[in-house]
């Protein structure tokens, strides 16, 4: 699947991160996990302390896929408002949804903590405005339900914006702690306390086929360096082609865009150098980094043609640096890296686990969505859970045929 092209910033800021070997021969384990991708690497983080045998593939090197080219806004709120939510799933489902997020987010706080490697995180607060006068009501409406479900937050009028920013909307939701992570970073970290733990870590191991032996009791994977794995669990942490493995109905993709700029001296105009975006679809949004670069992406493209998408990325580059200069035109930016990438969402905004009949006791994680850092975590808890457990309640809320459950 040719996912993205461009160049990569986050990788640039690890260049010394751990390698690991091919896989070469024949292996038996309890748990196996499919991707190397920041998926994976939480999968591994969540099992790392459980006492089973784990085994991690990677067809080519940790974090080289989507991982490289995620912006890691780490946000509770997404594409789709809690109160749209809220129509098709119920009042009830959305406030466990929000809780789980909201507890995800402490959760990557905490393994940033606890691993050995910098993941660069940083609490972060977000401003979410309104891209026209039409919004203000609706968003009004969003804050309204995230402050009745304990969210710290602000809602800011046209005069209040216009006071902190360069730029003015006519109103804004002010979130606090929210964050930001270098996701590259984050990944390898995870993988690195992982092994530490007793975790094997294979990069340069493509599964080429798999099959369950009933008898067994497991899948058994093929890997295209002609070895075998046989695992009780297995993990689809393959992030956009797991869908290649599985077709999952609910997933749909379009191409989105992405610049990295030259780190900037003086950022004093930023207010608390929040993560911004918008509610307008497509919509732009903007973060910092440890250097001081900016991150501008958006611009989404309905194309799922990889020539397509990629003959776009000049044009598509040159317009993120437009729209941050109408935003910030005192601070002068040069795009550095730059790129395109298919993005994956679910259609009813909910992320999934995918688990189906012909993939006995094995779990497809599709964290797809603007805050698939988030979605990985909580998903990736949750598998795991019931792994080590045999039960986990909160999994039955992201099955592919989700209940409608609470609705009301």
């Amino acid at each position: 699947m040719n996912l993205q092209s461009g160049t990569y910033y986050w990788p640039v800021t690890f260049p010394d991160a751990p390698s690991y070997p091919a896989l070469e021969e024949d292996l038996s384990c309890d748990v196996l996990i499919i991707g190397g991708g920041s998926s994976g690497a939480q999968c591994a983080y969540y099992l790392a302390d459980a006492n089973l045998d784990v085994v991690v593939i990677e067809k080519s090197k940790i974090g080289s896929g989507s991982t490289s080219t995620n912006t890691a806004l780490i946000q509770y709120s997404g594409e789709k408002m809690f109160t749209d939510l809220i129509n098709t799933f119920g009042e009830n489902y959305i406030k466990r949804h929000l809780h789980l997020l909201k507890e995800a987010i402490n959760d990557i706080e905490a393994s940033s903590k606890n691993v050995s490697i910098d993941c660069e995180f940083n609490r972060r607060d977000t401003l979410y405005s309104a891209s026209c006068a039409e919004d203000v009501e609706s968003l009004k409406k969003e804050y309204e339900f995230l402050k009745q479900n304990n969210c710290e937050l602000s809602f800011l009028t046209k005069e209040d914006i216009e006071a902190r920013y360069p730029f003015s909307r006519d109103a804004a939701i002010y979130s606090y702690d929210d964050a930001e992570i270098n996701p590259f970073r984050f990944t390898h970290a995870l993988l690195d306390y992982s092994t530490k733990k007793g975790i094997r870590v294979y990069e340069h191991t493509e599964m080429n086929g798999h099959r369950y032996d009933k008898e067994l009791g497991k899948m058994i994977v093929s890997t295209k360096n002609e070895c075998s794995i046989q695992a009780r669990y297995v993990i689809f942490a393959a992030g956009y082609e797991g869908i290649e493995i599985k077709k999952e109905k609910k997933a749909s993709f379009v191409s989105t865009y992405t610049v990295t700029t030259n780190p900037v001296e003086n950022l004093s105009e930023w207010y608390n150098r929040t993560l911004i975006w918008e509610t307008a679809r497509p919509y732009l949004y903007l973060r910092t980094t440890r250097d001081n670069r900016i991150i501008i992406g958006g611009l989404d493209d309905t194309t799922t043609y990889p020539n397509d998408r990629d003959s776009k990325l000049i044009h598509k580059k040159n317009k993120l640096i437009e729209e941050f200069n109408k935003l910030f035109p005192n601070i002068r930016v040069q795009p550095e890296y730059y790129l395109t990438a298919f993005y994956g969402g679910i259609l009813d905004g909910i992320p999934i686990i995918g688990k189906y009949e012909e993939y006995p006791n094995s779990y497809f994680l599709f964290a797809f969505g603007d805050n698939g850092t988030v979605y990985s975590q909580l998903l990736s808890k949750l598998i795991v859970k019931e792994i080590v457990e045999g039960n986990s309640p909160d999994l039955a809320l992201y099955l592919q045929e989700r209940p409608l459950i609470n609705k009301g």
